[in-house]
């Protein structure tokens, strides 16, 4: 029976630290919030980004949404057909490479849906 006590102690305390937090687990570094309406009419003639999904940059290189982690955060800038200006989409993704044509039909332009990223591959978080 002062067997199984003793066993039963070490099972209960090997579970306490086995469950516990890793000191390397990422923590937030930045965190860029949604531009509030009050300055979104402001910022396109500024060229100013406009953030529309909250996320962060992680302490081991990665960037979070509240739902997904991506590896990258990509800057992606061309202009539209007949467009005064260029554009730019800040893109969270998975995917090293991402294309401004790419961009600019995932962002609503398309009325392909094959057009758009799937969200644990790619989030469009910011445009200006």
């Amino acid at each position: 029976m002062k067997k199984v006590m003793i066993i039963l102690s070490i099972i209960c305390v090997s579970g306490l630290f086995g469950c516990s937090k890793s000191k390397n687990e990422p923590y937030v570094v930045n965190t860029f919030e949604e531009t509030s309406e009050e300055l979104i009419n402001a910022y396109p003639e500024d060229s100013k980004v406009i953030i529309t999904t909250k996320y962060y940059e992680m302490s081991d290189g990665t960037w979070k949404t509240d739902e997904y982690t991506y590896k990258y955060k990509l800057e992606v800038t061309g202009r539209l057909r007949n467009a005064a200006r260029d554009s730019t989409f800040v893109i969270l993704s998975n995917i090293e490479n991402i294309t401004f044509e790419q961009a600019w039909k995932a962002s609503g332009l398309s009325s392909s849906m094959s057009d758009y990223f799937k969200v644990e591959d790619a989030v469009i978080v910011g445009i200006s």
